[in-house]
């Protein structure tokens, strides 16, 4: 698969000015000739396991409209459904199905930490899953079958939603003139965080690829970050007041306390060093622990030399994440919500998508991070002719 910028031609300089986080592109024949590569039966095979994070959204359910159901699901699940009027949603399928990784490859241009997962969604027609916006930016990537995208404008977290249903589905969505387009396999529509959008299978079976980015929370990065911090204290690091000064009011807070409060607590939180340390922990944290499967026994730098040397390779991890921070020669790589420090050379190798054969032993600090890497289970010992999974 090529790995040429899915932008119609556009450069990176110019979407990234014009278009992300501002406004809304659609991409006719972002990938040319695509052909997906899943189909709708395995998508349900998929749906059906336990570690697979998956939903069912049925337009018309039971018991009310737009009715919510969490997976795994089951045969008899997919047998009792029509012909038309539901969508099913399979989360993080770049975790489990190689090729569908891949696709990420597509996206370098925008770093590599941002990117959350691929989620694929598989509707009959008139499945939909109602108008709605999401927090984050997003490509929708038509895999098969025509999809209708209808857009709304920007849309606060104020905005009233359909009551009684476990879906936050706009009570109100009004499409915008001009905003209103069906894609083929191989279009793609690009939106950035908080604009309403509404998406409607035609009249054929369709499958779309949702390329997510991560976008933590202001609440969810302060928190995190004080947790962090507050870890690297010791427990003789309190608040004092040796300047303390005779009080007329004993049951005042007053102004001076409320400072050295305020000078303590910037103190602690303006720490370049440690913030860019929990930054990468947690940009890099895994989205399924479970699927990091370290090895029983822990391999020696040595047993990975011997095995690159060998002809063998090793294979990231679906689903593992890195990234990597510093200036020096020595820096930090992160991998999966872990800190190591090896040479920035190493580290770039690493967090980018170069194979994981002979050739990264032109790195002298490789053997002993990567028998790291492979005891976290972040990385993996690659079968025997098996190409690196990025």
């Amino acid at each position: 698969m090529s790995s040429a910028l899915p932008l119609g031609g556009m450069d990176a300089a110019t979407f990234l000015r014009d278009y992300w986080q501002k406004k809304p592109l659609l991409i006719r024949g972002a990938f040319p000739d695509f052909e997906s590569p899943l189909d709708p039966d395995e998508l349900a095979g998929l749906a059906c396991e336990e570690e697979v994070e998956s939903r069912l959204v049925e337009v018309r359910g039971e018991r009310t409209p737009w009715q919510l159901h969490q997976g795994p699901f089951d045969e008899a699940t997919f047998n009792r459904l029509g012909r038309r009027d539901w969508s099913l949603l399979v989360q993080a399928v770049d975790h489990w199905v190689p090729e569908v990784a891949e696709l990420l490859e597509h996206f370098t241009f925008l770093p590599r930490w941002r990117l959350d997962d691929v989620m694929v969604s598989f509707a009959p027609p008139g499945g939909s899953v109602g108008p709605h916006v999401d927090s984050y930016d997003v490509f929708l990537l038509q895999g098969s079958g025509q999809r209708r995208w209808q857009l709304g404008g920007v849309v606060d977290e104020q905005a009233p939603i359909v009551e009684g249903i476990d879906l936050r589905i706009l009570a109100h969505f009004e499409v915008e003139a001009g905003q209103d387009w069906v894609l083929e396999p191989g279009d793609m529509l690009y939106l950035p965080p908080r604009i309403a959008h509404h998406g409607i299978s035609e009249s054929e079976d369709c499958l779309t690829y949702s390329i997510g980015f991560r976008a933590p929370s202001l609440d969810e990065m302060v928190t995190s970050w004080a947790d962090y911090l507050g870890a690297q204290f010791s427990e003789t690091q309190r608040y004092g007041d040796a300047d303390l000064q005779p009080v007329a009011h004993a049951g005042e807070i007053d102004e001076a306390a409320l400072q050295r409060v305020r000078q303590a607590m910037l103190s602690a939180l303006d720490n370049p060093a440690q913030m860019a340390q929990w930054f990468g922990r947690v940009m890099t944290q895994v989205r399924y622990p479970d699927q990091l499967a370290p090895p029983q026994q822990a391999p020696s730098a040595d047993q990975v030399r011997r095995h690159l040397d060998e002809g063998g390779a090793l294979q990231r991890t679906l689903g593992s994440r890195f990234a990597w921070h510093g200036s020096g020669e020595q820096v930090t790589l992160f991998a999966d919500g872990d800190g190591l420090t090896c040479s920035q050379s190493l580290a770039r190798w690493l967090a980018d998508t170069r194979p994981l054969d002979a050739s990264v032993l032109q790195h002298d600090d490789a053997p002993p991070i990567l028998a790291q890497l492979l005891a976290n289970g972040s990385l993996q010992w690659a079968d025997e002719g098996d190409e690196d999974e990025a």
